[in-house]
Order: structure tokens, then sequence, then C-alpha cells
């Protein structure tokens, strides 16, 4: 099997000229998603069966089925129903970007609801009670020692997560968007050349997971420094 350098160099930059949608699910999609999964948190956490039992059913479904068939659910579900074609919503839910921003939202919202919850969790309770030690109200201590802690305890797999979203935006070129993979998808079909091009796609995937991975290093270490200082420093008031 021959490998064609030259067909390689030609192709990136086309398939680069991807990338702003690409990012643009990426970024729009894990902001919405972390926007609900906080909201999915505070109803799992908050002790009330009426917002525990639906948000624990809501996290079942969308982590029971594959992303690609909730894409397709909304891409071609929801345009069925009148009221939502009536809806303010249509004039996004009839594109294929907003029904895959809205797809990818739905999905990674539930996965990192319980990564968070996860590191709510993990909050060492001796440090609550610290908390509480020094006259910290629930809410003082939830602002200034749980969320901190928790995040940095959360981080390792929500950058996972995040690393899984980018992956899973390639999925968007199912309903005719032109991300790196659809633009991928459619030179293969003109040079019938599937290795070279997806070898290289496969390439420029690594290339930005590595850069997510140093970000959240990055970040993770901040907050683990400022975990540590913020530890000590309450111990030491005890």
């Amino acid at each position: 099997m021959s490998f064609d350098l030259q067909l390689i160099i030609e192709s990136l930059p086309v398939m680069l000229m991807g990338i702003g949608i690409t990012f643009k699910l990426l970024v729009i999609s894990g902001v919405l998603g972390l926007l609900l999964a906080i909201c999915l948190l505070l109803m799992r956490i908050s002790g009330l069966w009426y917002l525990n039992i639906p948000a624990q059913i809501y996290i079942y479904v969308f982590r029971g089925t594959p992303i690609l068939v909730q894409i397709f659910i909304v891409y071609y579900g929801l345009p069925q129903f009148e009221s939502v074609r009536e809806s303010i919503f249509w004039p996004i839910l009839r594109e294929p970007t907003g029904c895959a921003i809205l797809a990818l939202s739905l999905n990674t919202g539930a996965y990192v609801s319980e990564i968070l919850r996860g590191g709510v969790l993990g909050v060492d309770k001796g440090v609550l009670e610290a908390g509480s030690a020094l006259g910290m109200s629930a809410h003082q201590k939830f602002i200034y020692i749980t969320t901190p802690i928790a995040t940095r305890l959360a981080l390792p797999a929500y950058s996972n997560d995040v690393i899984s979203l980018l992956k899973s935006t390639a999925l968007a070129s199912t309903i005719t968007i032109a991300d790196m993979t659809g633009i991928a998808r459619t030179i293969v079909a003109d040079t019938y050349a599937p290795y070279e091009i997806f070898i290289s796609l496969a390439v420029v995937y690594m290339i930005f997971t590595f850069g997510l991975q140093k970000l959240f290093g990055i970040i993770e270490g901040y907050l683990g420094q400022y975990c540590i200082n913020f530890t000590i420093s309450i111990y030491k008031t005890r």
C-alpha cells in the first residue's frame, strides 16, 4: 500500500478550514453542558426527592443511550413536532449546528453532573467541621470550602470528559455539518484515499487533545496549590 504524502500536505489546510466549527461545537456545548451539570448537581444534593428523582432519571437516560442516537433524535425527531417548529427556538433547531450543540450539551451535562457530585462527596468532612468551628454558615462553607476543593477533585475526570466531547464533535458530521471530520469525509469521497486523510485527521485531534491536557494540567496545579494553602490555614485555626 502506497502512502501519498503530497495528498496529506494538500489536504491538511482544507481539513483545518473546519477547525472553527469543531471548536464552536466544543466550546458552546462544553459551557452549556457545564451549566446544566451544575443545575443537576444542585438537584442531586438538595435532599429533596422531587428534585433528586428527576435529575437521576435524566442522568440515567442520557448516560444510557449513545450520543449518536441522541443527535439523530434531536435533528430528525424534534422537527416532527409542530410546537417545536412554532417555538422561539426553531431558528436554532432548524440548523444542524444548533441540533448538534443541543444534543452534545444535554449529553455532557449528564456526565459532568456525576463528576461534580463525586468531587463534592469527596470533600474531607474534617475541613467542613473546621469551617463550622470558625463560624462559617452552610452557604459560606459551600462557596469557600466545598466548591474549590470539589473542583480540584473533579478536574481530572472533567478534563477527560472535555476531551471526549472534543472527539464527540466528529459525530456532528453525520448531520451534514462541515467540521474537520465532515470535510475529511468529503475529501475521501473525492480522492478514494481514506488512510492518508483519516490518519492525518487523527493526528490533528491528538494535537488538540495534547493542548487540552496541558491546559487542564495548569489549572489543576493552580487549584491544587490553592486547596493545600487553604486547608493548612483552616486547620491552623482549629
